[in-house]
């Protein structure tokens, strides 16, 4: 594992295989060092009172945006406008929103003042995103994350209601076929697993982000 000082770089995931691929500890998270970390496939993933952890797990968990799955009681939900949905309405909201969600064998969040002050610098720099959704005109559910090149790199999403964040994360995989060539959510979940997420080894990930 790596230490990182101010201007320590981080090692290429490609060459370098820590056990259960943990990169660097330290550092800061500012704009440029989140950008540097995104763009090599490592991310920022840690618990309250730890120094920052940098990862870059061998396999990675990716959705293929023509993979999606959509259930039948989904497609209903969807068909009959539930939710609407936006962009970048309101990126530190969501942010904030999936920092103090419930989250099951979770002790606090990794989601730190730093990283929002962080990833809503990069917003502004049309490098991150959000995704809202809303039902009666009332913010239920969302995401964020950035994109690398025609990769989007998700990062964490809150749920109000049932249902509203995996709407919202279907339709915008549904309108992004074209734009992305794969969505990366990083480690295993159950949730996206029914979507149609799937692991890929770390060689083709960081090829998918490179080659993009």
């Amino acid at each position: 594992m790596i230490i990182l000082q101010e201007h320590t770089p981080f090692p290429d995931p490609l060459h370098y295989h820590p056990m259960q691929g943990l990169i660097a500890a330290g550092g800061d998270l500012s704009p440029k060092r989140l950008l540097e970390a995104y763009s090599l496939g490592i991310f920022p993933w840690y618990s309250p009172g730890e120094e920052i952890l940098w990862w870059s797990p061998d396999p990675r968990f990716v959705l293929f945006p023509d993979e999606l799955k959509i259930s039948k009681s989904m497609r209903k939900i969807l068909d009959r406008n539930t939710f609407s949905f936006t962009e970048n309405q309101c990126f530190e909201e969501v942010m904030r929103n999936c920092q103090t969600a419930y989250r099951k064998a979770q002790d606090g969040t990794w989601i730190s003042e730093e990283l929002i002050k962080g990833f809503c610098e990069l917003h502004q720099k049309g490098i991150a995103k959000s995704i809202e959704v809303w039902q009666d005109n009332v913010l239920v559910g969302g995401f964020y994350g950035l994109e690398i090149r025609s990769v989007f790199c998700g990062e964490s999403m809150f749920s109000k209601v049932s249902n509203a964040s995996k709407a919202g994360f279907m339709n915008f995989v549904s309108r992004n076929k074209n734009r992305y060539t794969l969505i990366d959510y990083q480690v295993h979940s159950e949730h996206l697993e029914s979507l149609g997420a799937c692991f890929i080894s770390k060689l083709d990930f960081l090829a998918f982000l490179h080659d993009s």
